[in-house]
């Protein structure tokens, strides 16, 4: 999955909540439909797009499918965003020098 697919995929605000809920522990999608307010195919429906980028599995217990986050793919994100970080840094650091001098 490139970086583009990446952002595609948490850019949208539902699924950015439901990885909220997921934080913290394993959830069915009933527990999520209950916390998010939103419809079961509706939840259905982001699970599945975070399921195929990688994001979450789902394992069955009973007649549920309860759902977890996957580190992997955060692992990457986090590694491309490191790259930018020691830009941002280099820059930051060059900034606070030349106001230093201004002093």
């Amino acid at each position: 999955m490139t970086v583009v697919d990446t952002f595609a995929v948490l850019g949208e605000a539902n699924r950015l909540r439901i990885l909220e809920h997921l934080r913290g522990s394993e959830r069915s999608v009933g527990d999520l439909v209950d916390r998010l307010g939103m419809s079961q195919p509706a939840v259905s429906k982001h699970l599945r797009v975070l399921r195929e980028a990688g994001f979450v599995s789902s394992r069955i217990a009973a007649q549920q499918r309860i759902y977890r986050i996957e580190p992997e793919p955060f692992a990457q994100l986090e590694h491309w965003l490191s790259q930018y970080r020691r830009l941002w840094d280099r820059h930051l650091d060059a900034l606070e020098r030349h106001l230093d001098e201004q002093e």
